[in-house]
């Protein structure tokens, strides 16, 4: 999915890469100190499910987070979002409902659990607030914000994880 996202942007300048680059660092560093110390989205572990791992945090779950974090970016790009603190707070909003919607199901598949096995509030509010930092580089970075596939990727993601969560 990544590889058609990349493939998909047009215009792809140094700024593209570098935010890819930066969301992908970014997103690993918080889930290794998550998982590490249990500090920031409360105390999870990772199953075996999305593969390698370096120090229990899957080499694949910063690829999770540049394709959250770019495809809600696209989508309130293609909305024509202007204002930055709407921009924010929306695609923060609807990052962390995604990931409402992702829990019991990933929990589900073995790609993570929590200790104890109760969602605790802090990893919605973390995930609103780093979310809404990662959306702010997005925003900033001088690239084109133009991609359909990118936007059909989130709009997917939530209604597939919506009826999963739903009916599932």
């Amino acid at each position: 999915m990544l590889l058609l996202m990349m493939i998909s942007q047009p215009a792809k300048n140094r700024f593209f890469w570098l935010f890819f680059l930066q969301i992908y660092v970014a997103g690993f560093l918080i889930e290794l100190v998550g998982t590490q110390t249990g500090l920031v989205f409360g105390s999870y572990f990772y199953g075996a499910t999305l593969g390698i791992k370096v120090a229990g945090t899957p080499l694949m779950i910063g690829v999770n987070w540049i394709l959250v974090i770019y495809s809600a970016g696209m989508l309130l790009s293609s909305l024509r979002i202007r204002n930055i603190y709407v921009f924010l707070v929306l695609g923060a909003s609807m990052v962390t409902l995604l990931d409402y919607l992702i829990e019991p199901v990933a929990i589900q598949f073995d790609y993570w659990s929590w200790d104890p096995a109760v969602i605790p509030l802090q990893n919605y509010v973390v995930w609103f607030i780093f979310s809404a930092l990662l959306l702010a580089l997005f925003y900033k970075m001088d690239f084109k914000k133009q991609n359909s596939a990118a936007v059909t990727y989130f709009v997917v993601q939530f209604v597939f994880f919506f009826v999963l969560r739903v009916w599932g």
